[in-house]
């Protein structure tokens, strides 16, 4: 039996602050503003709120899903020796006119300025803050090199016409690292080490997506790769190899057949949600970001590298969802596990005593679990609802529960599959359950 202190500690759903933006059904009206099924999901079902244009709140079902992938990446990170910081939102202006990026920047920046008329720029990317920071601690030892650096954070960029929600936003939320290494042959070492780390981060997620020679654009360097969703909302093209990894991004490129195994490249509608670059002293040299060895000053060799977190919540919702029904990947989901007890009233109302049992199994697996407690509406009314919400196991007390042997539904919404189990029986699906996602 599950402690008090436990069960007032469950999660329930008439306690969660769930704006929904229709009345009384399940999807609402689509808008001229909402142009893609998961902005539209999104916003229906509460886990986004529009504020403005290109503008969004996160609720707290959105802020759930936010922290779960934040968590996964922070892991990944420690893996690789990271280290997680925070840099002020707004950068010198002046830095970024010490990298010549200011100017061609300039159209997409937001700019203030304080009361000693010094502007500064709300952050699109930190290049230029990190190599300030580097420059006001270092110089620094070959012995504390490579140094990987990383935040997650807000960042800005005054889109001309924002859309799609996320993809395409005013505000969004990316994760940024940056590497200094003592040469360009170890700041390529350490780049491939953190590309292999975001190929584990995107596996772990369970959509399928591509690694493509990307475009250095504005922000430069020697190398760059880009990570992508194929996805009809995407604004990109990428050529890819169907027989090997190889894959270019379309517009640098007119290549028709595999640099690598010659076959013919098809085309791709994709969407980024990551991008990597070996920069070597592009911002370290003007930036003063050094490093001392045999009493010489060096510029440090740099990559740095970008998630964009909300891109990657905004696409796995449209990728993987139905017209009516968000689908989560276990590991992002806001609640693994959503308990639908009896309506009040019913014949099976004596068998939400099974609330507390269930729980406590699910608590013991450390599987994250939410209880629909309005108990005023229908079983069948509020399953639609969990499954609409996505939630990746549901579990019905319903009838079978007053059997001699209680009996529980658990839907796997994600496969599509439902059975009954006993609560002995439940013990060992989560126990499975957490195995394979161990195994991601």
């Amino acid at each position: 039996m599950a402690s008090k202190t436990k069960i007032i500690n469950l999660a329930r759903l008439s306690r969660v602050f769930h704006p929904l933006s229709t009345s009384g059904t399940l999807v609402g009206e689509e808008t001229t503003e909402i142009t893609s099924k998961s902005h539209r999901l999104m916003v229906d079902y509460g886990i986004i709120k529009p504020v403005s244009p290109g503008m969004y709140a996160l609720l707290p079902l959105g802020m759930r899903v936010l922290d779960k992938l934040v968590k996964l990446i922070d892991k990944e990170m420690a893996n690789i020796g990271a280290e997680k910081i925070l840099l002020p939102a707004l950068t010198l202006a002046k830095l970024w006119e010490k990298t010549d990026r200011y100017d061609v920047s300039k159209p997409e920046l937001f700019t203030v300025a304080d009361r000693h008329k010094k502007e500064y720029i709300l952050s699109p990317t930190y290049e230029e803050a990190i190599c300030n920071l580097m420059s006001l601690t270092g110089p620094f030892s070959t012995k504390l090199l490579p140094l990987k650096l990383y935040q997650i954070s807000s960042k800005w960029r005054d889109e001309m016409k924002p859309r799609l929600g996320f993809l395409r936003s005013r505000e969004f939320i990316m994760k940024d690292l940056y590497t200094f290494d003592t040469s360009l042959d170890n700041a390529k070492h350490t780049y491939n080490l953190v590309c292999e780390s975001y190929n584990n981060i995107f596996r772990q997620l369970g959509v399928k997506y591509v690694k493509s020679i990307g475009d250095v654009g504005t922000i430069g360097g020697l190398m760059s790769h880009e990570y992508h969703y194929i996805s009809d909302i995407g604004e990109d093209t990428i050529l890819a190899c169907p027989s090997c990894n190889f894959s270019i991004n379309g517009n640098i490129s007119e290549t028709t057949n595999c640099l690598e195994c010659k076959n013919k490249l098809n085309s791709h509608t994709v969407a980024e949600v990551g991008h990597t670059f070996l920069l070597d002293t592009k911002y370290s040299q003007p930036l003063k970001a050094m490093y001392i060895e045999q009493n010489k000053f060096k510029p440090m060799a740099m990559g740095c590298f970008g998630l964009g977190l909300s891109r990657i919540i905004t696409l796995i919702v449209d990728i993987l969802s139905t017209r009516n029904e968000i689908r989560w990947p276990v590991k992002l989901a806001p609640y693994t596990v959503c308990i639908i007890p009896p309506k009040d009233g019913s014949k099976e109302e004596s068998t939400s005593i099974y609330v507390e049992q269930l729980f406590e199994i699910l608590y013991k697996r450390n599987v994250d679990t939410i209880l629909d407690d309005r108990s005023h509406y229908t079983i069948g009314k509020r399953l639609l609802f969990a499954r609409a919400l996505g939630y990746p196991y549901i579990i019905v007390i319903g009838k079978s529960a007053t059997q001699t042997i209680p009996l529980f539904e658990i839907h796997d919404v994600n496969n599509s599959t439902c059975r009954e189990l006993s609560l002995d029986q439940i013990c060992d699906y989560f126990d499975n359950v957490n195995e394979e996602q161990l195994k991601t």
